[in-house]
């Protein structure tokens, strides 16, 4: 689960990671308001201004701005609270824009210039260990970094058991060539950013730049967190910060339903009862010379209620030329399923998609004797080889 950069500031704050203060606001005069807060908390002069949306390049997109003066606050907040903004990460339809974060300037005058740095905390599946990914180049996109200077990445892996050890620490300050003050307060602010990683069982915590400012301080300027939904429960309150607005309204929808669903942009729309088989099915649908609409898993239990939800969800988009549902017959039974495609198709009414269903495994063919008796616009498959070709069939 994604959540706002003003939540996970607050996650990492909780847990004595020095943050960039700031207030979120839903109006200008909200904004205006938490501006005056801020400065009386902080002694901030200026103001930055930044849209809150689960997207990156907000920046680069027009989504944060330097207030100068409280007046220069409220009219940015006027044009950035409302707008759709459009970033690499939203595409071209961009993201509408419902709160800004007003927070402190922490790019003020001192000693020493200031440093931006990259930092993450994630799991390397391939070695079954938390990793701490780090570069000297701050503030840019992390992925241009990899591309063209590949030698500035440094990676730090984390044994699960242990958690960060002290020396570990030390040298990622030692990597960033800090010294002094600043050397120390990286070792803490690393230190307590992979705690408030591994407490709060997330699945990535990302703050791009990580600042070392002008006094030797180093805090998160911004924070992309990606909550593990399988652990939520575990922590109602951050399960609470879940913001609907910034979500798929089908991907929504899947989720009262307990189905696994991602939408994609192809034309053939799929259903399919495990993980592994959607990535085959998915396969399966490119050779056949189609490309898959969606993700969905039904999970081990496909009822009829089930199939008429997914059935639904995937016909609510206008691209799905035809639909193939791939159940593998283990718990469940195929003749079962078959039964609910049936009774689902009949529920939803006119179905103008061509539906093909293939059945494997546990009373597969009662299964498609039944969708062949239906009198439906659905065809039934047996093998993996002839649910291709009746979906190449249904297209041409």
């Amino acid at each position: 689960m994604n959540i706002h950069e003003y939540q996970g500031k607050e996650i990492l704050k909780s847990f004595g990671v020095p943050i960039q203060e700031g207030i979120v606001a839903e109006t200008p005069e909200e904004a205006v308001e938490a501006a005056k807060k801020l400065q009386e908390q902080t002694g901030t002069g200026w103001w930055v201004v930044k849209a809150q949306i689960h997207a990156g390049g907000r920046g680069k997109g027009g989504g944060v701005k330097l207030a100068k003066s409280l007046d220069e606050v409220k009219e940015l907040a006027e044009k950035i609270i409302g707008m759709t903004l459009v970033t690499h990460q939203t595409g071209p339809e961009g993201k509408l824009v419902r709160k800004v974060l007003i927070a402190q300037d922490v790019y003020y005058p001192g000693e020493s210039e200031p440093s931006e740095f990259y930092m993450s905390v994630l799991l390397n599946r391939a070695t079954g260990r938390n990793i701490i990914m780090y570069s000297t180049e701050g503030g840019m996109d992390i992925e241009a970094v990899a591309e063209n200077t590949p030698h500035l990445i440094f990676k730090e892996e984390v044994d699960p058991a242990t958690g960060i050890l002290p020396f570990q620490a030390r040298r990622i300050a030692f990597n960033l060539g800090l010294s002094g003050q600043a050397f120390k307060s990286m070792v803490k602010f690393v230190t307590a950013l992979y705690n408030a990683y591994d407490k709060t069982d997330s699945s990535l915590f990302e703050i791009n730049p990580v600042l070392k400012t002008s006094d030797d301080k180093v805090i998160a300027v911004d924070a992309k967190v990606n909550l593990d939904d399988n652990a939520l429960y575990r922590h109602p309150d951050y399960a609470a910060m879940r913001d609907l607005n910034e979500e798929d309204p089908a991907e929504i929808e899947a989720s009262k339903n307990n189905l696994n669903f991602v939408k994609l942009d192809g034309n053939v729309g799929c259903m399919v009862n495990g993980a592994g088989l959607a990535m085959a099915t998915m396969d399966i649908i490119k050779l056949s010379g189609g490309d898959p609409a969606n993700f969905l898993d039904v999970g081990g239990s496909a009822s009829a209620e089930t199939v008429e939800a997914g059935l639904k969800i995937i016909l609510e988009e206008e691209n799905v030329k035809a639909i193939l549902i791939n159940i593998f017959g283990g718990i469940v039974r195929c003749d079962r399923v078959a039964n609910g495609v049936v009774e689902a198709y009949k529920k939803i009414g006119e179905i103008k998609v061509p539906i093909i269903v293939r059945l494997q495994g546990t009373n597969a063919e009662e299964g498609k004797k039944v969708i062949d008796e239906s009198g439906l616009k659905v065809y039934s498959a047996i093998t993996l080889k002839e649910a291709a070709d009746l979906v190449h069939e249904v297209l041409n």
